[in-house]
């Protein structure tokens, strides 16, 4: 009985990160700009993945008594580098110029760009 309850919260964890990577997936198809876009792929994407390595990896220990390194590496891997190259998008598309979206209500950096220009003077 607890065997079938552990599958159960394993299958539980992999089909919620299932779920949250398909949420990302439709944000990265509907969000109108690459700033939007850029928070759909490091912020859920990231997650789903997480949790659907998790799982596996989960079940490799517990079911099949393999500790998988592989698996721990992918997670730490995926944590670290996913969110460090979103930022780098995003700063890579405002520094190119690439608009906000029109219906856009603050925009953080205008201030700050603005002084950096008038201090270059």
């Amino acid at each position: 009985m607890i065997a079938l309850a552990g599958e159960i919260a394993i299958g539980i964890i992999i089909v919620l990160g299932s779920i949250v990577s398909l949420i990302s997936a439709f944000g990265l198809i509907r969000l109108p700009d690459v700033y939007l876009r850029s928070h759909a792929a490091t912020k859920s994407a990231t997650l789903g993945i997480l949790l659907i390595l998790l799982g596996a990896f989960l079940y490799f220990l517990i079911y099949m008594d393999h500790f998988s390194l592989k698996l721990l590496l992918g997670i730490a891997f995926v944590f670290l580098t996913s969110p460090i190259a979103g930022h780098l998008n995003g700063r890579a598309a405002y520094r190119t110029g690439v608009a906000l979206w029109k219906n856009s209500v603050r925009h953080d950096l205008e201030q700050a760009s603005l002084q950096g220009n008038n201090e270059k003077k």
